[in-house]
């Protein structure tokens, strides 16, 4: 079993940053490859960037490839979202996941933190 906490969201201006941590519990979050998601209002969850067991492997949704940078400490189970050039249109609930293949889709993953909330103001 594998609990997932994010932190880190809140409110900014276009153009600002925020970084995003995602606190894992149990002693197997080295084999997981974790993702990023986020839900907007009326919107289906939307993969963002996924990274692999040993941060090797990284890749990002293109509306996010450029300004968003994934990454991962293993020794302290956190997975973090470094979100630059911010735009309002990155407003959403962002939800972190654990799952057992690299991938993009939401099905394919087996542990899901509760969101937190990113609000971009124009």
């Amino acid at each position: 079993q594998v609990q997932l906490v994010e932190s880190g969201g809140g409110l900014v201006q276009a153009g600002g940053s925020l970084r995003l941590s995602c606190a894992a519990s149990g002693r197997t979050f080295s084999s997981y490859a974790m993702g990023w998601f986020r839900q907007a209002p009326g919107n289906e969850r939307e993969f963002v960037a996924v990274i692999g067991w040993t941060g090797g492997s990284t890749y990002y949704a293109d509306s996010v490839k450029g300004r968003f940078t994934i990454s991962r400490d293993n020794a302290k189970n956190t997975v973090y979202l470094q979100m630059n050039s911010l735009k309002p249109e990155d407003t959403a609930v962002y939800y972190c996941a654990g799952g057992r293949i690299v991938n993009r889709l939401s099905r394919n993953y087996d542990y899901w933190g509760q969101g937190t909330q990113v609000t971009v103001s124009s």
